[in-house]
């Protein structure tokens, strides 16, 4: 056993340096089955984040299916997700470069559907009995921000595209029946995001694939409904967070029951089409997962009796959820793990890693392990956050001496920050800073009520928690008040600048492509968040005067420590 090295918090050695940080990693984006056909998307950063989709035949066989130049990725919504789906082996995904819709066939042959490059599609199915692509178009025609979201068919050869359901503003999740006999999709308008209020409704198909009878089933005022998956026998299951928690429900075409009632959430904020908590092994059992307190679980779920019961896993986060009622395939990481894909049994048993999103090229023994925090917060409520200490075997502090501390702010900044590893945090842990991500009122995981702490304060709850993060962990003993600094991207990158405006607790700052200017983000930004300030702030102009308050960049003169800045000059969302 060697000996450790006494040394000053944040002046240790680790061989988790900013090389190892930055590494080729290549993530992992979504997968789907097609009958035994697996089909997954990967980001390669080496190639300027181009995503391409590779398809592991049932022989085992892994090979790509879309080559360069093609980029499988969707701009619908800026943010995208969805961009393709696979029926009877024929891939059908957008292109980035164009926004066009290509097919590569069973046999390898590429063509395109569509040659309107205005026009941008996402969350694409097949009805295999009309030959129809169903999906989300979002015509750029007339505007970047008034774009016309509807849900379009076009025959498999990409002919004869037709409008379906038009009229509000934002649709997702189209998905059909079965049986081919019904349609259902979810619906929303401004200013309302999908978290916040959003509608469920269903139609019967024609022959010819129109649709007749349509009719709200679930959603509305307060309501978030989310993630509609059919059955094998027919019924409609969804997720709702009438209750506070975002629990799954049935429709059997009457009425509709809770399945599952728990103080916990099976889904997660709809930022990209095409996320996937849970599926049917069968038509009594479902395999999905759910989020308690900042981790999540695997789980089996009988849907008769209700019962639930967690699988055995390694993993603390997992997504992408897909069965074929042989076996289970989704995404998962860890603490000590990147992402990757795992097959299993249809019952979660005999798991079996396909790919990796990157090699741990260091010891697991200088991972900082996370410890989930619950610390008092303003107005007697409590918030959430991940701890993490400082760790290297190979040093050890001075006696007495308290480490540094770093506050992490999450984006979205209706989003939250997950236990699964990451190299940036390690990277700090391991040269004796601590690190604390900060789940502030407004973070999802903890309940519909926790998420709209933020509404009409943005810029305060959020600032107050990681405030009160801090300080909690200074009264804990934990850090030294005194060398507090605090980074953000995005939305985390605002929340980085108004603590450092506004509060005088930190020291230093990072804000990565962060807000400072609230109006022009109201003003400028695109279709899909041009309304999320409504809800975070108030009605634009009404409430210009908080707009202004709130923007850090014109309080520069409270600014008191130093703090840096990465900005894009060609980034859509923050301008």
């Amino acid at each position: 056993m060697s000996e450790t090295t006494t040394a000053p918090y944040g002046n240790w050695k680790s061989p988790i340096t900013s090389d190892v940080v930055v590494q080729g990693t290549t993530p992992l984006v979504s997968v789907q089955l097609d009958g035994d056909n697996l089909f997954f998307a990967e980001a390669h950063p080496s190639e300027a984040g181009r995503n391409t989709v590779f398809c592991q035949s049932r022989d085992g066989r892994i090979h790509e299916c879309t080559p360069a130049p093609f980029n499988v990725r969707t701009r619908v919504h800026e943010y995208g997700g969805g961009a393709f789906t696979a029926h009877e082996g024929n891939l059908y995904f957008s292109n980035f470069a164009d926004n066009l819709l290509y097919v590569r066939t069973a046999d390898g042959d590429i063509r395109k559907l569509t040659d309107d490059g205005n026009h941008r599609y996402a969350d694409g199915i097949v009805d295999g009995r009309r030959k129809h692509w169903i999906g989300v178009r979002e015509d750029h025609t007339k505007s970047a921000i008034f774009a016309e979201t509807t849900l379009v068919r076009m025959n498999l050869d990409g002919s004869d595209e037709k409008i379906i359901v038009s009229g509000n503003d934002f649709y997702s999740n189209p998905r059909l029946s079965d049986d081919g006999q019904h349609l259902c999709w979810t619906t929303w308008n401004h200013p309302n995001m999908p978290w916040d209020e959003t509608e469920l409704w269903i139609a019967d198909l024609t022959d010819d694939g129109a649709l007749t009878n349509e009719r709200k089933v679930a959603g509305g005022k307060g309501e978030s409904v989310v993630e509609p998956v059919w059955s094998p026998d027919g019924h409609l299951y969804y997720i709702s967070d009438r209750s506070n928690w975002w629990n799954l429900y049935r429709w059997d075409g009457d009425s509709t029951s809770a399945v599952c009632p728990m103080e916990a959430e099976f889904s997660s904020p709809s930022w990209v089409f095409g996320i996937s908590h849970y599926d049917f092994v069968n038509k009594d059992t479902i395999v999905c997962s759910y989020t308690q307190n900042g981790t999540w679980y695997l789980a089996e779920l009988d849907t008769a009796s209700g019962d639930i019961h967690r699988l055995d896993s390694q993993y603390t986060v997992f997504g992408s959820i897909h069965s074929n009622g042989q076996k289970l395939v989704y995404l998962a990481a860890s603490p000590s793990s990147f992402s990757v894909l795992i097959e299993s049994d249809a019952d979660g048993k005999h798991p079996n890693i396909l790919r990796t999103s990157a090699e741990l090229t260091v010891s697991q023994d200088y991972l900082s392990q996370p410890e989930s925090i619950e610390f008092p917060t303003t107005g007697g409520k409590t918030a959430h956050a991940i701890y993490y200490p400082p760790h290297n075997p190979d040093f050890t502090a001075p006696a007495g001496e308290k480490p540094p501390l770093l506050v992490h702010v999450h984006g979205g900044p209706t989003s939250s920050s997950s236990s699964a590893l990451n190299l940036s945090t390690q990277y700090w842990t391991s040269h004796g800073f601590a690190v604390v991500d900060v789940n502030y009122g407004g973070s999802s995981g903890y309940g519909r009520e926790y998420r709209d702490r933020l509404k009409g304060q943005w810029g305060i709850v959020d600032v107050d928690d990681c405030v009160y993060a801090a300080l909690y962990l200074v009264e804990r003993g934990d850090v030294d008040g005194a060398r507090i600094a605090i980074a953000g991207g995005s939305a985390g990158g605002y929340t980085t600048l108004a603590a450092l405006t506004f509060r005088d607790v930190f020291r230093a700052g990072a804000s990565y492509f962060g807000l400072s200017e609230l109006e022009i983000f109201a003003q400028e930004t695109h279709k899909f968040e041009s309304r999320y300030m409504d809800s975070l702030l108030g009605p634009y102009p009404a409430a210009k005067d908080v707009y202004y308050q709130r923007s850090p960049i014109h309080f520069t003169d409270q600014l008191s420590c130093p703090v840096i800045f990465f900005q894009g000059l060609d980034d859509k969302i923050v301008p």
